[in-house]
């Protein structure tokens, strides 16, 4: 039963429906990785998972059960020694992707009979408009109704539909069988646990870089969509880099997380001529990657990054065949081949529901929803297809023959009281001789450091009520109560600067900020062994009421060390 979700709150701001936004709809196979065994060539030794208790397992443990198996308690995720315990006769299978994907050409198929060109997010999922559709069904109700009948009486598996206003609430949609309302899908989001972003990214390339940020999103108290979406994206971006800005615009449910796939002007594409032609999916695995490397070579040189990829075949009797395939990231070779040879396995394996499709004589792929690579590229530690600490180190080799041996140089963490002798500044490849052992370290200042450490300390004043100078007595006791902080001018004259990467100078510190909290002070008396070497200073942390914490230093006068941003 198809029928209309309400919403969970009000709509987000911006977040009332575009009549010039399409809305989407989602079709879901549960369980499809053992679902699809029901679809292939039965042999006398392969379970019937609508009867056996049979699970899919992989590396990170079950993978995907069937009704029996679930009904003995096994769920996704579940360990395998867990699994066996709860159910001693379960049948175990290796995750199969090319089975999976071959299978599931045959669900395409149905839904093709109402959908203009279906969209395979991963096997057991598809996307498409619903706008268009709709109208023709009589209404989304009507269409979710014909999908699963369509679904049911063609390769006779169960699915649900859903229907909403973005990727990641449509993928969600689905998995509860609803129609979310235009205009509501924020608020459906909101109370979903952020792990379900990891339903909506379509490639594992895509899921590996998320999973270390959803765990960082964990520790700073965020459990729930809503919680993700309430933050300000420039500063999620500005924190957790391009990755971290995907997953907030899919947390957010706006319409910029719709899948678009409008074509270039002029295409980007890598076509062939089969010669002879292929009527087999082993031999159409070569040709899938020549061309597969072709256009990947193509979109780096162009700069550019692909959302969707079409995959188009002319049959010797003349037929037409066509499918399109969700990406959603910068493609690999790998990541395209496997894809196009799926696809093409679905085709000459008769496996869709029909007979298998005449040799084919051309192969053509298509790059659709383009946008420049720069907008989804990674870091220099995630480099898609390579290893991250290669790259890396190749890439600072680079630098350092442009700058000279010893141009470039890394901190490198070591014991110390306070921020600045704790990093020291080495060349880059060398190690460090002169970290000191580990120690108490009594008198160090206290966890955590500053965010920020300028790259000179900055002259300021702590002022008392009457506006005089607070000083630091043989006790290491503040004089007075400390109500006021300024920046001073620099000893060169004019106004202070913060150095490169702060910004310019601080803006409105000629006026004093109001401190209303402070810890310490912290005294330190280093050197005081060498004749004419001591050093004596002390640490004061304070919270003003405009701007972030800050960290002052007593050395003759005060300083300001460090910026708790």
């Amino acid at each position: 039963m198809i029928s209309p979700v309400p919403a969970a709150g009000p709509p987000a701001p911006n977040s009332a429906p575009d009549p010039h936004e399409p809305r989407l709809i989602a079709v879901w196979t549960p369980d499809w990785p053992v679902v699809a065994l029901t679809l292939e060539a039965r042999r006398p030794d392969t379970p019937d998972p609508a009867l056996a208790p049979v699970a899919v397992v992989g590396g990170r443990g079950v993978i995907a059960a069937s009704a029996p198996a679930r009904a003995a308690g096994i769920a996704r995720g579940m360990r395998l020694r867990v699994a066996r315990s709860l159910c001693p006769g379960l049948v175990v299978l290796p995750p199969q992707p090319d089975r999976e994907a071959r299978a599931y050409e045959a669900v395409m198929e149905a839904l093709s009979e109402l959908l203009a060109d279906p969209l395979v997010a991963r096997p057991g999922l598809a996307l498409s408009t619903a706008r268009g559709p709709a109208r023709w069904a009589g209404g989304e109700e009507q269409l979710a109704a014909a999908l699963v009948e369509a679904v049911t009486a063609g390769p006779g598996v169960e699915c649900q539909v859903g229907i909403a206003d973005s990727l990641l609430g449509v993928v969600l949609a689905a998995r509860r069988g609803v129609i979310v309302p235009p205009g509501t899908t924020p608020g459906f989001l909101a109370p979903w646990p952020l792990d379900c972003l990891l339903h909506a990214l379509a490639t594992e390339q895509g899921r590996r870089r998320a999973r270390p940020l959803l765990e960082d999103f964990g520790r700073l108290g965020l459990h729930r969509l809503g919680d993700l979406a309430a933050l300000p994206r420039r500063d999620v971006a500005a924190r957790f880099g391009p990755t971290g800005e995907l997953l907030h615009r899919l947390a957010s449910g706006g319409w910029e997380a719709l899948p678009r796939s409008a074509r270039p002007a002029a295409d980007v594409a890598a076509e062939t001529a089969l010669d002879p032609p292929i009527e087999r999916a082993d031999t159409a695995a070569w040709a899938a990657r020549s061309l597969a490397e072709q256009l990947s070579a193509r979109l780096v040189s162009l700069g550019m990054s692909a959302e969707q990829l079409r995959v188009e075949a002319r049959c010797e009797n003349g037929a037409e065949l066509g499918r399109s395939w969700l990406l959603g990231t910068t493609p690999t070779p790998a990541e395209l081949t496997d894809r196009v040879r799926w696809q093409l396995e679905g085709w000459l394996a008769g496996r869709s529901g029909r007979p298998p499709a005449a040799p084919l004589i051309r192969l053509r792929l298509v790059a659709l929803g383009l946008a420049p690579a720069g907008a989804a590229q990674a870091g220099l530690w995630a480099a898609p297809g390579e290893q991250a600490e290669r790259r890396a180190h190749r890439a600072a080799g680079r630098v350092e023959s442009l700058l000279g041996a010893g141009g470039l140089r890394v901190p490198v963490p070591r014991p110390g009281r306070d921020p600045r002798s704790r990093v020291i500044l080495v060349g880059w490849g060398e190690t460090s001789g002169n970290v000191p052992p580990p120690a108490p370290w009594n008198g160090a200042l206290p966890s955590p450091s500053p965010a920020l450490v300028p790259p000179e300390p900055l002259p300021a004043r702590l002022l008392d009520r009457e506006g005089r100078d607070v000083g630091v007595d043989r006790q290491g006791q503040l004089t007075a109560t400390p109500v006021a902080v300024t920046l001073e001018p620099s000893a060169a004259g004019g106004a202070p600067q913060w150095g490169g990467g702060w910004g310019g100078e601080p803006e409105g510190w000629s006026a004093r900020r109001r401190v209303v909290f402070w810890a310490g002070p912290w005294p330190v008396d280093a050197h005081w062994w060498r004749p004419g070497g001591a050093s004596r200073r002390a640490y004061l942390q304070v919270v003003t009421d405009t701007g972030p914490p800050l960290l002052l230093a007593r050395s003759g006068r005060w300083w300001i060390d460090g910026v708790y941003a």
